[in-house]
This record gives C-alpha cells, sequence and structure tokens, in this order.
C-alpha cells in the first residue's frame, strides 16, 4: 500500500511541473496565468509568448504524460499489488491532476489535453492517433483548438466502448472508467471554452491574445 501511494505521489509531483509557467517566467518574465485566458497551456502560451515556446510546452506537457505511464509505474516496488494497467491508469490519472492542480505553482496549471494525450498514447495508442487526425481535420477547418481537443477526447471515450461492446475486444473495464473520468473532467474544464462556442465568441487559433 505504502509503495502505491509513493508513486502516486511522484505522478501528482510529475504533472506539477507547470512548464507554460516555467517558459512564461523564462521566456517574457511573466506569469502566463495574467494574460490572455489565464490559462498555463499550449493554446495561451502560443498566443501571449509565440510559437516556439507554446511548442515546447506542448511537447513537454507531453512527455509528462508518457514518463508517469512508461517510466514510473516500471519503478520497481516489492510490495506493489496492483497490475500493470491499473498502474498505469493510476499514474495517469495523478499525473494529469497535477498538471490541473500544480502543487509548485498555486494549484492554477492547464486543462489537461496535452498531458492527458501522453497518458493515452501510452497506453491506447492507436485510438489517440486517430483522434490527433480529428482534432488536426477539425482545427483546420474552424481554427477552434477547444472545439477540436473536445472532439478528439470525446472520439477516444466512444471509440473504446465501440470496441469493447460492439467488437467485442478485451478494453479493460477500469480503462473505460478512466476514460469516463477524463471525459467529464475535461469537459468541466473546458466549461468556458464551451460557453463561447455556443455563442460564438470563442477565440480562433493563430489570433494574438490581448496582453
Amino acid at each position: 500500500m505504502l509503495n502505491t501511494v509513493v508513486i502516486t505521489i511522484l505522478s501528482y509531483a510529475l504533472g506539477s511541473i507547470s512548464f507554460g509557467v516555467i517558459i512564461g517566467k523564462i521566456g517574457r518574465g511573466i506569469d502566463i496565468r495574467d494574460y490572455g485566458s489565464k490559462n498555463a497551456g499550449f493554446t495561451n502560451v502560443y498566443r501571449v509568448i509565440g510559437p516556439l515556446p507554446a511548442l515546447s510546452v506542448l511537447i513537454l506537457d507531453i512527455a509528462k504524460g508518457m514518463v508517469a505511464v512508461l517510466l514510473i509505474t516500471k519503478i520497481s516496488f516489492d510490495s506493489v499489488s496492483l497490475s500493470l494497467i491499473d498502474l498505469k491508469i493510476l499514474t495517469g490519472i495523478f499525473v494529469i491532476l497535477g498538471h490541473v492542480f500544480p502543487i509548485f505553482a498555486g494549484f492554477r496549471g492547464g486543462k489537461g489535453i496535452a498531458t492527458g494525450m501522453g497518458v493515452l498514447v501510452s497506453i491506447v495508442p492507436v485510438e489517440v492517433a486517430l483522434a490527433l487526425a480529428l482534432f488536426v481535420l477539425i482545427v483546420a477547418i474552424t481554427r477552434y483548438i477547444s472545439l477540436g481537443s473536445l472532439s478528439a477526447t470525446a472520439f477516444i471515450f466512444l471509440a473504446l466502448i465501440f470496441e469493447r461492446y460492439y467488437l467485442k475486444y478485451r478494453v479493460p473495464t477500469q480503462l473505460i472508467i478512466m476514460l469516463s473520468f477524463l471525459t467529464v473532467f475535461i469537459f468541466f474544464n473546458h466549461r468556458s471554452n464551451i460557453k463561447r462556442l455556443l455563442s460564438g465568441t470563442e477565440n480562433k487559433f493563430g489570433r494574438k491574445a490581448i496582453t
């Protein structure tokens, strides 16, 4: 039990490294959360600082999710009784929680998309690849990052449901539960974006933030 707690804490601590905040301070000497959408994620960094810092944030945030699932779960603890898929789900949930509620940055982080992608690409890479293609298509057509992100998130969840209950693939129950939690969590974190999408006031990709 104790070693499972250690793995959980490590995952949350890794997620709590807020690269958007760090790069904002290094690149411009600002707290990115004071500008634009007040968010520490890729899109706001792009609008406020520029494409190269934003790309760095995106890569590092995705890497957090991958490191948690692929490396932290490999740490050898003799008394960890959970299965590998359970450990991956546990580390995935807590690295995402750390990203959204970072203890090192006043519990104000990103919305979980990039880190969630890193988690899921380590568990269901084919579904993530298809979701990424959908994301690119939607953003190319509408220029709404939020709409692309929400669509991709919903797609992965629905794809796993389809695979399990229609195609009869062996999709673990705990993975379905995790995706249910993650989908609701991400949609909740994007509630302001959803309101703006419905009202036609959402910012389009490429538009600079007013700083």
